[in-house]
């Protein structure tokens, strides 16, 4: 069985790869995602198909090289903290952003049950509008 560690880092690679059905393969089926206040998906979303259609389908239709690469984890028992960079082009704009996130991850029996995202909104904000 794998690190809670081991399962995080294999989210970002696969997200990184374009491979969506991957990622969500390691979030467990009713997995709490949440998009912090002011960024454009913001919310929580409740199982796959929300998070699929609520945040995955759209960074990948209203951005061109939407990022998330982490540059450093943190992790204690079934929680990894990971900190990173975004980055990527508002479709509609044509604006670039880069902003520093923490990603703050929770696991159950291997899977990630619980998402949240802090991030630099006003960054993000500027891009789309």
């Amino acid at each position: 069985m794998s690190s809670a560690l081991d399962t995080i880092r294999s989210v970002y690679d696969a997200f990184a790869r374009g491979d969506i059905p991957a990622v969500l393969a390691l979030l467990d089926a009713k997995a709490s995602w949440t998009e912090a206040e002011g960024f454009p998906y913001a919310g929580t979303y409740i199982g796959h198909d929300a998070i699929l259609n609520g945040v995955f389908m759209k960074l990948g239709t209203e951005w061109e090289g939407f990022s998330a690469v982490p540059h450093e984890f943190v992790a204690e028992g079934d929680t990894v903290v990971a900190i990173g960079t975004y980055g990527g082009r508002y479709k509609k704009t044509g604006r670039r952003f880069s902003a520093p996130f923490a990603h703050v991850w929770n696991l159950e029996g291997g899977k990630a049950v619980r998402f949240r995202q802090f991030t630099d909104t006003a960054v993000v904000q500027a891009a789309i509008r």
